[in-house]
């Protein structure tokens, strides 16, 4: 080892140290820190985060990363070093065209922001939350003019969240996607349907809390390198391979809600878990392509989750932690399931419908970064494409514009990615059936483990260091296409909603 790469090495793990702390204190934010503690917290993440940006910024940072990328100290690398200098080299002449106090501003309104909207929803009171709004929208665009002078703003907060995407291409792939799924699911919704009451029973938290473990277990997902938490809206964060939390949210008369929370975010724990450790805390690590992150975990909730197959190893199992599914066939369970119906809420949507859940937000975020539509007129816009693309319209802000969190923290640009994630996820399903066989055979056999070794092998592994673009050529040999998705709703809700 060379001693510039043994000082670099050591420099990155000083820099980690300031890093973890600043997830731990975000972590403490997001699922214990009482309301008349979050001002401290502000304080501190906004004081840690400055100086992990300082050191990433730093001279000293720039001088090694200089040495290590001259010809023969970067040949004497090996693959990983040679992607990680590269990769930082990017990052640092990106981000030291960010000052220092323009960051640390960002940093202290995202957090001020997060607890703005965790009010407001409370509260269903936009007028609340738009000044912080307002804010975040402004500082992410000038971020975004520092970071990518050369790029469109919104291509570039695109560009942030899934790298060598930008608009032209998403809107011909969701454009795909309206042409033949707005006619679907007008057919589907058509047909009548009525809820069995045992979906909307009371179902102790405590209980729910259980199914959760349960799942996760199944799946797998480890409990020796995972921890779960509670949040008003689940999500996924890493400090390591070795330490990865998921957190749900339990509703005590929607037990579905944290049933596929759990999936869903277990998706995202068990890429995480099984990125190379060579890679932890190294830009390596932690798959920073939203989309193809987001694959994952719509895989496992959607893909697997929803197929009958996959509880019918573990449904003996979730009856026993939920008595009142005792009184609910399997068959049932997943006519339940897969009910296609225009709801309100992006997060407890169907598989088809999300789509226009995702599809709207990526319209709104273009219409306020293109077309700069006012901060007050957001609400407006968004009644509007629900009406528009689901038939229905929000009686409130918190069922409406306020009932995600992302753009509370400067997230624009993210809201793709879920969409984006499941178009791959059809062409991760047509190859593993050719390379496993069928999908409905390895899970009713209660070889789900099979299915996620062939995910850890083919994505998981190769943390950040494939480009989503690579990733779709190398397992599925072929672009990026809507197509394989398209199919696979046809096939499927054809069948269960018998249609002509």
């Amino acid at each position: 080892m060379s001693k510039t790469l043994d000082e670099f090495k050591q420099y990155l793990t000083e820099m980690n140290q300031y890093n973890h702390v600043t997830e731990l204190i975000f972590w403490d934010m997001q699922t214990a820190v009482p309301k008349l503690g979050q001002d401290a917290h502000v304080e501190a993440v906004t004081y840690f985060s400055a100086k992990s940006f300082a050191m990433g910024t730093s001279e000293k940072l720039g001088e090694l990363l200089e040495t290590l990328a001259a010809p023969g100290e970067y040949e004497a690398l090996d693959d990983t070093w040679k992607f990680i200098v590269t990769r930082m080299k990017r990052d640092y002449d990106r981000n030291k065209r960010i000052p220092a106090e323009v960051y640390e501003a960002y940093v202290r309104a995202q957090a001020e922001s997060g607890n703005a909207w965790k009010e407001a929803k409370a509260a269903s009171d936009f007028s609340a939350f738009a000044p912080h709004l307002k804010k975040m929208i402004d500082m992410t665009a000038e971020l975004a003019g520092y970071t990518d002078p050369d790029m469109e703003v919104y291509d570039a907060l695109l560009n942030q969240y899934e790298e060598g995407m930008d608009s032209a291409t998403i809107d011909g792939l969701f454009d795909d996607l309206k042409k033949e799924l707005i006619p679907l699911v007008k057919q589907i919704i058509a047909k009548p349907y009525t809820h069995p009451q045992e979906f909307f029973a009371y179902a102790d938290p405590d209980a729910q809390r259980k199914v959760q473990w349960m799942l996760l277990d199944y799946i797998g997902f480890r409990r020796d390198a995972g921890a779960v938490g509670e949040t008003e809206h689940p999500f996924t964060m890493n400090f390591s391979s070795k330490d990865v939390r998921v957190t749900n949210h339990y509703y005590e008369n929607a037990p579905l809600s944290s049933m596929f929370s759990a999936i869903h975010e277990g998706g995202h724990g068990i890429f995480e878990q099984n990125v190379n450790p060579a890679y932890d805390n190294t830009v390596a690590g932690s798959c920073n392509y939203m989309g193809i992150h987001e694959s994952q975990s719509r895989f496992y909730e959607n893909i697997l989750g929803r197929r009958r197959s996959f509880w019918e190893p573990i449904y003996d199992k979730l009856c026993e932690l939920l008595p009142q599914f005792q009184k609910v066939s399997l068959d049932e369970f997943y006519r339940e399931i897969n009910q296609v119906e225009n709801s309100m809420i992006r997060t407890e949507a169907d598989e088809l419908t999300y789509c226009f859940h995702v599809i709207l937000r990526y319209e709104m975020e273009k219409a306020i970064f293109r077309e700069h539509v006012p901060v007050e007129e957001l609400p407006k816009l968004w009644n509007q494409k629900m009406q528009e693309y689901l038939q229905i319209i929000p009686a409130n802000d918190a069922e409406g514009i306020l009932q995600d969190t992302h753009w509370s923290d400067g997230s624009f640009g993210y809201f793709p990615s879920y969409l984006l994630g499941s178009i791959y996820d059809g062409m991760f399903l047509e190859a593993i059936e050719a390379e496993l066989g069928s999908v409905d055979e390895l899970l009713s056999e209660g070889r789900i483990g099979e299915i996620t070794e062939w995910l850890n092998q083919k994505i998981h592994r190769y943390g950040s260091t494939r480009l989503p673009k690579d990733v779709i050529a190398k397992v599925c040999g072929k672009e990026v296409s809507a197509e394989p998705l398209i199919r696979y709703f046809k096939e499927k809700y054809t069948k269960i909603y018998e249609l002509a």
